[in-house]
């Protein structure tokens, strides 16, 4: 926690973006789409403000969007929270995350996570007086290689203070879609020790190449003890309008809901509506949103490649890892710090996902963006580095 006199660590992705105001650069940084949501949910969520939808919603979210998220969850998982008691919606999954850590860590309690990680889950374990375990994925051997999981080593974190597992796939940054024999393994290791687990699954439906995302939760032994956290913004293109979920059996929503009241205790009620609306499209969207950002997938990684990049093609998400190794940099951060000047890009250095944030060579661009700024980022960076 920050002492008297202390200031917040300013996040890697508020340093970076400021860098890409001041030269003008290409934000490749930062994972929020250039593209505003589809049509008939932007109409939605407009209609609800017409219509007086304006004021504060329950506590857990307007019925009609606890409904859908239920409906969805059956639909693509063949689960089925209670849309009662076991569904509360929040101001994003960041929210969500943070309150379910401090609903269930206690001081000195530990918490796993797979490292790389998510910055804001060291936060929210500080904040809950916990410490936080990192297990490293096992870095790729080559460029052709992604990270994965060693459940040896995963298992061998788990001490007698070790209450949760926090469980991120499809992963950021590294975009590995964790197997289901590394699902399954988290799955047997925390029934045996008798562990929670919240799982951060924000990038669902963004997974490449016909690959399966498996909800930890749906499998054996694991609904009674895990908290699902999912999210519209990176789905719909709504990353402003911060709506997530929780989902999971009642008596460990509740305890969610518990600590949500005193944190945003609810919001976004017209964007609620919108995103209930969302989540009733139909299987054609998803297959169109994937699709296409394949597209931008491929053509980030061809391109990054042709520049000199040694590039780990992501499995999900809308982030791509590459090595700065082949231009003469062993630290990240340094590239990334010179890299809106020199090239007027801007990328997020990985090290900043890692606790010791010790200097890596891996840099993450994101390729949520139209296909004409990737364009244009990869020519800034082809006449930055090679010209």
């Amino acid at each position: 926690m920050n002492g008297p006199g202390r200031r917040p660590q300013t996040t890697i992705f508020t340093l970076m973006s400021a860098l890409a105001q001041r030269h003008g650069a290409v934000n490749l940084g930062q994972g929020f789409p250039d593209e505003s949501g589809p049509a008939h949910i932007i109409e939605a969520a407009a209609t609800a403000m017409r219509e007086g939808h304006n004021q504060y919603p329950p506590l857990a979210g307007i019925p009609e969007l606890r409904h859908a998220i239920t409906t969805h969850q059956r639909h693509w998982y063949g689960l089925a929270p209670d849309p009662d008691d076991g569904v509360t919606v929040t101001a994003g999954a960041t929210e969500a995350l943070t309150a379910a850590i401090l609903a269930f860590v206690d001081p000195g309690d530990e918490v796993i996570a797979l490292e790389p990680s998510y910055d804001s889950y060291k936060a929210a374990v500080t904040m809950a007086g916990g410490t936080l375990v990192p297990v490293r994925l096992d870095t790729p051997e080559g460029a052709e290689g992604h990270w994965r999981l060693d459940p040896a080593r995963l298992a061998a974190a788990v001490t007698d203070r070790t209450k949760l597992l926090l469980v991120n796939s499809p992963h950021n940054p590294t975009g590995t879609v964790l197997h289901r024999d590394e699902l399954e393994a988290i799955a047997a290791l925390a029934t045996r020790r008798d562990l929670l687990v919240v799982t951060d699954e924000v990038y669902e439906h963004l997974v490449f190449d016909g690959r399966e995302h498996v909800p930890l939760a749906s499998l054996p032994g694991m609904w009674d003890r895990t908290v699902t956290i999912g999210s519209a913004g990176k789905t719909f293109s709504v990353t402003g309008w911060k709506i997530g979920w929780a989902t999971g059996p009642a008596g460990l929503i509740a305890r969610v809901k518990d600590v949500k009241q005193w944190l945003s205790f609810a919001s976004g009620t017209p964007f609620q509506y919108g995103i209930a609306e969302a989540l009733a499209s139909g299987d054609g969207y998803y297959r169109d949103y994937i699709a296409g950002y394949q597209e931008r997938r491929d053509l980030m990684v061809a391109g990054l490649e042709a520049i000199g990049f040694e590039v780990h093609e992501p499995e999900g998400t809308y982030f791509v890892t590459t090595s700065v190794a082949p231009f003469g940099y062993g630290d990240g951060m340094a590239f990334c710090l010179e890299l809106p000047e020199r090239c007027g890009v801007v990328a997020v250095p990985n090290q900043a996902f890692y606790l010791d944030q010790e200097a890596r060579p891996e840099v993450r661009f994101a390729f949520c963006k139209p296909v004409d700024v990737l364009e244009e980022g990869l020519k800034r960076l082809r006449e930055g580095l090679t010209g």
